[in-house]
């Protein structure tokens, strides 16, 4: 997929307190025409304030914030974006229809009430008052209000928390056909394996600095860990004694090993094991590889906090 170098949204240095607290310390950030990046952190991480500087909801205290190329509070910047944030107040006794007509009617082209409907999987509950539906429901409702104005970017935070297999499957279909057609999505997610599917890029947040952005290979590539797997006899007490394995655990028949040098583990098992079988080796996978950066980053900010004491 080729994607426009031209940002269309945009922090640049953006630093931003709370009294005493620097929610985001010179953060830096773009995303390109479609293009899906998933913002990553743990929690407290500035992921939150990243998106309300880009939305217009608060004011940077440094930096820059652009929003197809203007301020975010400007209407004109306004009405190219659609939002789907975690936490969506809506008037719980009007129809699930009566919503879309009315949060469309605040674009200047939106989609048919139809479209927006079938895209989000809400067809069927038109005629249903919103405060009847569950919680996975009222989710996919607030994706198709998200997405009815025709945005040209989409902001999806924690889309899919409520939702059942099926929904979410739906959901990343549909996401990935918007992103086809040109649309851009700033993602934020804990589910990893949500980020690891759908982004084409990676932005990693840890105390409100961009601590990494690249694909999800170049992220997995800054982790040496791989997991090797096998049917073996061998105790897992015995693997665990030696120096090239940082962790092993029995599943029945199987070994889990983890290990940076995956290679001289192999040999070990083969030599030590005339009957090993179903043997796998896998590069870290990204919840392995946010696992160890974020440490990574916590460790390096609190000696720099002992050193300047």
């Amino acid at each position: 997929m080729s994607h426009s170098r031209i940002p269309i949204a945009c922090l640049d240095g953006a630093v931003k307190r709370y009294g005493r607290l620097t929610a985001l310390d010179g953060a830096e950030l773009q995303l390109r025409h479609g293009e899906l990046l998933a913002l990553l952190g743990p929690n407290g991480a500035g992921k939150t304030t990243a998106i309300g500087l880009l939305l217009g909801l608060i004011r940077a205290d440094a930096g820059s914030v652009e929003l197809f190329g203007q301020d975010p509070q400007r209407i004109e910047a306004r009405r190219r974006i659609g939002v789907m944030l975690q936490n969506a107040e809506l008037p719980p006794t009007l129809r699930v229809g009566e919503l879309l007509r009315l949060t469309a009617s605040y674009y200047p082209s939106p989609r048919t009430l139809r479209e927006s409907a079938e895209l989000a999987g809400v067809a069927d509950l038109l005629r249903r008052p919103y405060a009847k539906l569950s919680g996975g429901q009222q989710r996919r409702v607030q994706f198709a209000l998200a997405l009815c104005g025709r945005p040209g970017l989409l902001f999806l935070d924690e889309p899919t928390v409520g939702m059942d297999i099926e929904a979410r499957q739906q959901l990343w279909a549909t996401i990935r056909r918007l992103v086809a057609e040109g649309c851009s999505v700033l993602l934020t997610t804990h589910y990893l394996e949500e980020a690891e599917a759908l982004a084409d890029r990676v932005c990693v947040m840890s105390r409100g600095r961009m601590i990494h952005q690249g694909t999800v290979d170049e992220l997995r590539a800054r982790v040496a860990l791989k997991r090797v797997r096998c049917r073996s006899t061998l105790p897992a007490d015995a693997v665990r004694r030696w120096p090239e394995v940082s962790e092993v655990r029995r599943e029945n028949e199987r070994l889990h090993i983890g290990t940076a040098e995956a290679e001289a583990v192999v040999r070990r098992l083969l030599d030590a094991d005339p009957q090993l079988g179903e043997l796998e080796v896998q590069r870290a996978g990204l919840a392995e590889a946010f696992t160890e950066l974020t440490r990574d980053a916590a460790e390096a900010s609190g000696t720099d906090q002992r050193e300047a004491a």
